[in-house]
């Protein structure tokens, strides 16, 4: 039980560093909260910011890469506890303590978490991100179908050898997704905004 409790505390804890946050309030003296659609993740930053944007998705999926490598050193014989640092990650991006729960969407942290674990099944969901966003200049819409496709890209392309493995990486699928629910009223509705860069 231990290894897990302290997978999932490494995790959350790297995972809820809210770099948006901190970045917009330092560079721009504003909270990033109150722009746009009010989360902390690289795509409301960038509103503010191309840049801040920028550095706030290397930044996030920083922390989820992070995680998943400071428990793949302590716990080198499973491969398990990296999935639950993964999953706690997100977590922690999505709901951050120090911002009472208030976080981002946990795209990019998600991208980081697994990008080691799902190598080819990351490459693939970025390519359906990029393509959807391409198309239809949602970048909600484009999370939201790459994480949908991301357990079964993982599960087709061996990926993932276990059913907690699985059942793990559907969950930080499952919590991005249901992060993005006002935003899938709004395509559902015709009233979400395309995005655009606001150029600083």
């Amino acid at each position: 039980m231990q290894p897990i409790l302290a997978s999932i505390v490494i995790g959350y804890l790297l995972g809820s560093v809210p770099f948006g946050y901190l970045l917009v309030r330092a560079f721009r003296g504003a909270d990033v909260r109150t722009v746009g659609s009010g989360n902390i993740g690289a795509t409301n930053v960038a509103r503010t910011s191309p840049l801040l944007g920028l550095v706030t998705l290397f930044l996030d999926a920083g922390k989820g890469l992070a995680a998943v490598l400071i428990v793949s050193s302590l716990y080198p014989q499973t491969r398990l506890l990296p999935f639950i640092a993964a999953l706690a990650a997100v977590c922690g991006h999505v709901f951050p303590a120090w911002l009472k729960f208030r976080g981002g969407k946990g795209v990019a942290t998600g991208l980081g978490s697994f990008i080691l674990l799902t190598p080819k099944a990351i490459l693939v969901a970025v390519c359906i991100f990029l393509a959807v966003a391409a198309v239809f200049r949602y970048i909600s819409l484009a999370s939201i179908t790459a994480a949908a496709w991301l357990p079964l890209i993982a599960l087709l392309l061996r990926e993932t050898h276990l059913p907690t493995e699985t059942a793990l990486l559907a969950g930080a699928s499952a919590v991005i997704i249901v992060r993005h629910h006002q935003n899938i009223r709004r395509l559902l509705s015709g009233t979400e905004p395309r995005f655009h860069f606001k150029h600083r």
